[in-house]
């Protein structure tokens, strides 16, 4: 699929949302991009720790509280995403309104349900 999609704030803990996150879009054939503190991978999903220009990246979904996104702000709208999706707890009203000032569609919602019911 052409929605390239960069889960910011990948665990590697099995039990995370975002570690969900990254296994639920590769299963439906989402090309995944991961970034986490901790490096290794999901599935064969490599988490990068290090802030990479990624190219063509379509969607970001969120799993980063509001006061540790400050610090990812320009990383974010460098990558120029099409869609900004804000999973639960990661709600920033500033970033919203930042993204908007960019031309960046956001959503506060939640990717696994987006995917379990065919809308992402």
């Amino acid at each position: 699929m052409s929605k390239t999609t960069l889960v910011l704030g990948t665990s590697l803990k099995p039990n995370r949302y975002s570690n969900l996150a990254v296994k639920k879009l590769r299963a439906k054939n989402f090309e995944v991009k991961a970034f986490g503190l901790k490096g290794g991978t999901i599935d064969d999903v490599t988490i990068d720790t290090e802030r990479i220009a990624y190219p063509d990246i379509h969607t970001i979904s969120l799993y980063l509280n509001p006061n540790v996104q400050k610090g990812y702000y320009d990383y974010i709208l460098s990558l120029n995403p099409e869609r900004v999706i804000f999973n639960p707890g990661t709600e920033n009203m500033e970033l919203v309104s930042l993204l908007k000032d960019y031309g960046i569609p956001s959503e506060i919602a939640c990717t696994l349900v987006l995917l379990s019911i065919d809308q992402y």
